[in-house]
């Protein structure tokens, strides 16, 4: 027995040897056919239930017996079979199959993932397509291209702001805006360079296009939970470009040249200065008039000479000029790769002097230090110039002047021979003296550095380091003359902002293959978010002793004031999701936050969400062979919001006026009441929505419901005098948006040598004030009004006066009677849609792109003054008229003439009659490229060759607007000038040439 046992023992020893001496490990890597790792690649051992996936790196370890076969699936690449013998080190390089859905995206934390586990809304626009608009904005190129997203400029000038909204208006007062994060770091994008009258810069803009990889949208709230309180606006997250592992240094230039060609406001051409049909010539003391009432231009003589007919537009604005040149050069080794670039913008505005100039440097380059620990380091710098001139309504602002200036006038020379201004009014200065006497300098400097570490101590753990900060100065240089016919005395502003952000992230992912059906995740992470901005400003009047001398010495009476404010957020996280069979996807998230803007009581909030995903064509593929991927989704989010500025829970102190006084500083209570009772707003989100994928993904349709309620909103509101105070934030009440979105991608023809593609989105969204605090009816948003029970941003002005049927008052002069303040136009659009069209036929591409928006009302101000004065295009009529209505004493229909001039000066009165649709559509951008055939550059020292034409504008069809373009908020990107056009700088018309070089 004891033998037997001994025989026995020998034999199993020998059995377990021998497996031990068989099983290998194996480390290998998956890699694309342009050398990218792939992460999330199934490696698993056919026959068997052990399995193992890849790495943010594209890396993974597995053990296995000699003969065994490595199954490797991707979604989106052609599945491998590899046979092992006696492998320690294999290198993968899988071919892409487009018969499948293999998106990849970057999603919440600049972590990537298959489109198709996704279990919410995202769109992503790729930089090639950024690239094509020719848009020295890169916000500005994403309009009309994301359903659900709304995105609008504030003006014609260099470098103006633009605003951008995803899934409507979610906020009172506070910051409607999505989110800009830049490779897994929030970036600043506020309005700076306000210093003066008019719109400001959009920091957004000082992003380089050419360093943009790809723009993703995250546009519901469960998309964007993780990313914490300002995500609950939605996020736009910037992936900018890599260099290329194993690939030699590649060069690339690209030069470009735009023409821009003002697109003006509708006005009267026919009638010269003067009233009721008298010329008056604006130049005698006696003859000066702001009223174009005067007597027909084609029949006009004076001293026997035709008087001049000039549009005074044509003549102020000139052909704007944009050059911009781009190096970049890319590669790597099998460890590290390189990505650099720098360009140069110098943009000539349409108004003369005005002009926008961008410095951008940009360098990002990735290492693996370990096998299994990578490191990436980037900065971004850009220094940026910028002068402007003022806009609006104030009085210094040249483009009143510009539109309502009779084509009689001549304002050339600006000055008389003994220095002063030639004007044809009074109270209004020369707008080409305003041109060289009224401007703001500003120049900005910018940096942003990330640093990111990525450490995989296991095939199933991935721990990930961000750290970055956004850090910009801006200084801007008010100048404003004095000026005898506006009756100033002068002003000089120095303005100083300075503004520093940090941003840091520990992520731990742990990912797990349990058998061949089942994976899981988990998620944890920890971020603090801090911020401080320091704006400071000197300000001097009056004086002006030497001139041209811009310092504020030179100034008679100077003020100081400095503010500052710091914020900081820390946050924990946590998101697991489940996977069964690529089919079925669930995935949660849980967020808690405390947030420095609050007092102690309220300073913590915790929010979440819950989604999953179907993926029903997996049931389907025998039955439905003509359905290539089809899937279900939901979620279910609730996020908070700390949108409201720091200190709002304190009460400050002011500068008292007139202090310091015999150099002692005075102090006043501030206006402002602190609110210690101050809550973060919420949203809460349900959303449903369904993809697919027909006739082996030429034809692709996605369609999206979503259900926001937004409570607790932040609010600045008016207080009674009574209580001491004039103003405090309070939580004043909520509102909801409900929409729909579509999208739908189709390729009609598709062959060797031409293909035709086109996609279509539409977007639907009805919004609605829900409840006020207190009771209360409206809220005041500067130029519009919040109302309970109506949308979003309402005109309440004087409107017309109406009887009880709806028909208009008319007074016994037979003028129409001006009524009180009323709802008079919202500016919520109906429906946004854009169409985009793309044929390629060998190396030649035609592509054009339509934006259209249904609806939306805009106070066209221009018109509204102009009414007055008689220049609007609706005043060519003046024949006299009896206005339609019935008298307000009698309810008699009205039988009383007037004149044209003294309808349209009482229309002046009535803000109602300057509303309009802002219906439009436009062929916003036409692309021509041509990429030289290899035969042609191959002697050459240049691999690719391209040249492109682009137009820009080409095409507006707003047929109830009459200004240059109803796209445009005067007075910036805030909240309070929404739907507002007055005396700005108008949109252009662009035509660019771009010449592309890699070598």
């Amino acid at each position: 027995m004891k033998i037997n046992y001994l025989i026995a023992f020998i034999v199993s020893l020998w059995a377990f040897l021998d497996v031990q001496a068989q099983t290998k490990t194996l480390k290998g890597a998956v890699v694309d056919q342009s050398k990218t790792p792939i992460p999330g690649v199934s490696i698993k051992l056919s026959g068997t239930a052990q399995g193992t996936s890849t790495d943010v790196n594209g890396v993974f370890t597995i053990d296995y017996r000699p003969g065994a076969v490595l199954k490797i699936t991707a979604l989106g690449y052609r599945p491998q079979e590899i046979t092992l013998t006696a492998q320690s080190v294999l290198n993968i390089t899988l071919e892409e199959d487009n018969q499948t859905l293999n998106e990849v995206v970057v999603t919440a934390l600049g972590i990537k993932r298959e489109k198709r586990q996704l279990t919410y809304s995202t769109q992503e626009v790729s930089g090639a397509d950024i690239a094509k608009t020719k848009e020295p904005n890169p916000l500005n190129a994403l309009t009309g291209r994301v359903s659900g997203v709304q995105i609008t400029s504030s003006s014609g000038q260099p470098g103006s702001s633009s605003r951008i909204v995803i899934r409507g208006t979610s906020s009172l007062t506070g910051n409607n805006e999505a989110l800009i994060v830049v490779d897994g770091v929030p970036i600043n994008n506020d309005q700076t360079a306000t210093n003066g009258n008019g719109s400001g810069i959009s920091r957004f803009s000082d992003i380089d296009p050419a360093i943009i990889e790809s723009i993703n949208v995250l546009k519901g709230s469960a998309a964007s939970a993780l990313y914490g309180s300002s995500a609950a606006r939605g996020v736009v997250i910037v992936t900018t470009k890599n260099g290329n592992k194993e690939q030699k240094p590649s060069f690339n230039f690209s030069t470009q040249f735009s023409l821009d060609k003002a697109i003006y406001p509708q006005v009267q051409s026919v009638y010269a200065q003067g009233d009721r049909g008298v010329y008056w010539n604006g130049v005698d003391n006696d003859q000066k008039t702001s009223l174009v009432w005067g007597p027909r231009l084609d029949t006009l003589m004076v001293d026997g000479k035709p008087v001049r007919n000039v549009n005074p537009m044509d003549a102020f604005f000139q052909t704007g000029k944009t050059y911009t040149n781009t190096l970049s050069v890319q590669g790597g080794t099998d460890k590290s790769n390189y990505f650099m670039s720098y360009s140069y913008l110098d943009q000539e505005g349409t108004i003369p002097t005005t002009n926008y100039k961008r410095h951008a440097a940009f360098a990002k380059f990735s290492n693996k230090i370990y096998d299994n620990f990578t490191a990436t380091f980037q900065f971004n710098y850009v220094a940026t110039t910028a002068h402007r001139t003022p806009e609006g309504y104030g009085l210094e602002a040249p483009l009143w002047t510009v539109y309502t200036a009779p084509f009689s006038w001549d304002p050339l020379p600006a000055t008389n021979d003994d220095g002063t201004q030639r004007v044809f009014r009074y109270s209004r200065n020369n707008p080409y003296w305003s041109l060289e006497n009224v401007y703001n300098d500003v120049r900005g400097n910018r940096f942003i550095p990330i640093a990111t570490f990525n450490y995989t101590p296991t095939d199933w753990l991935t721990i990930t380091e961000r750290l970055g900060a956004d850090i910009y100065s801006e200084q801007s240089k008010y100048h404003e003359a004095p000026s005898i016919p506006v009756g100033t005395t002068g002003v000089l502003r120095d303005r100083n902002n300075n503004y520093r952000q940090f941003n840091h992230d520990l992520i731990a992912e742990a990912r797990k293959q349990i058998g061949e059906d089942l994976e899981v995740s988990m998620l944890l992470g920890n971020n603090v978010f801090a911020t401080y901005d320091q704006l400071y400003q000197l300000e001097g009047t009056g004086g002006f002793t030497v001139d041209d001398f811009d310092n504020i010495s030179n100034t008679e009476n100077q003020i100081s004031t400095e503010n500052y404010r710091r914020f900081r957020r820390v946050s924990f996280y946590a998101q697991p999701t489940v996977d069964y069979k690529k089919m079925l996807t669930l995935s949660l998230t849980g967020r808690m936050e405390q947030s420095s803007v609050f007092d102690k009581a309220n300073r913590t909030y915790y929010y979440g969400s819950v989604s999953g995903g179907f993926v029903f064509s997996e049931l389907l593929k025998e039955q439905t062979p003509w359905l290539s991927f089809g899937k279900l989704r939901a979620s279910y989010s609730k996020v908070g919001n700390d949108n409201v500025r720091a200190y709002a829970t304190s009460t400050v102190y002011n500068t008292a006026t007139n202090f310091p006084f015999n150099g002692v500083p005075g102090f006043l209570i501030s206006g402002d009441l602190g609110n210690t009772n101050l809550k973060n707003e919420t949203t809460t989100e349900l959303e449903i929505g369904l993809e697919t994928q027909f006739l082996k993904n030429r034809i692709g349709l996605e369609f999206n419901y979503f259900d926001r309620d937004h409570t607790d909103l932040l609010s600045y509101i008016t207080l009674a005098n009574s209580t001491g105070y004039r103003n405090s934030y309070i939580n004043a009440g909520s509102m909801y948006n409900r929409g729909i979105e579509a999208l739908l991608n189709v390729t009609p023809v598709k062959s060797e040598d031409f293909s035709w593609d086109f996609t279509f989105n539409f977007t639907k969204i009805k919004n609605r004030v829900t409840e006020l605090y207190g009771g209360a009816d409206q809220v005041q948003i500067g130029q519009t009004f919040a109302f309970t029970g109506d949308p979003y941003g309402t005109f309440y002005a004087p409107g017309y006066s109406y009887n009880e049927a709806g028909q208009k008052l008319i007074d016994d002069t037979g003028l129409p009677v001006i009524g009180p303040s009323q709802k008079i136009g919202n500016i919520q659009p109906d429906w946004l849609a854009g169409l985009n069209n793309s044929f390629t036929y060998k190396n030649l591409n035609l592509s054009f792109f339509f934006d259209m928006r249904k609806g939306g009302d805009i106070m066209n101000s221009d018109d509204r003054y102009g009414f007055f004065y008689g220049t609007p295009k609706a005043t060519e009529n003046r024949e006299d008229r009896i206005v339609e209505g019935v008298n307000i004493n009698t309810g008699q229909p009205n039988t009383v003439t007037v004149s044209a001039q003294d309808y349209y000066q009482r229309l002046n009165a009535i803000y109602e009659a300057a509303v309009q649709d802002g219906t439009y559509v436009k062929l916003r951008n036409v692309n021509l490229t041509y990429n030289f055939p290899e035969k042609w550059i191959k002697k050459t020292p240049f691999q690719r060759a391209s040249l492109t034409a682009t137009g820009r504008n080409l095409w507006i069809y707003a047929p109830h607007f009459t200004g240059s373009d109803p796209e445009v908020n005067s007075y910036g990107s805030g909240n309070d000038a929404l739907g507002l056009y007055g005396n700005s700088a108008p949109t252009s018309r662009s035509y660019n040439f771009t010449l592309s070089l890699t070598f």
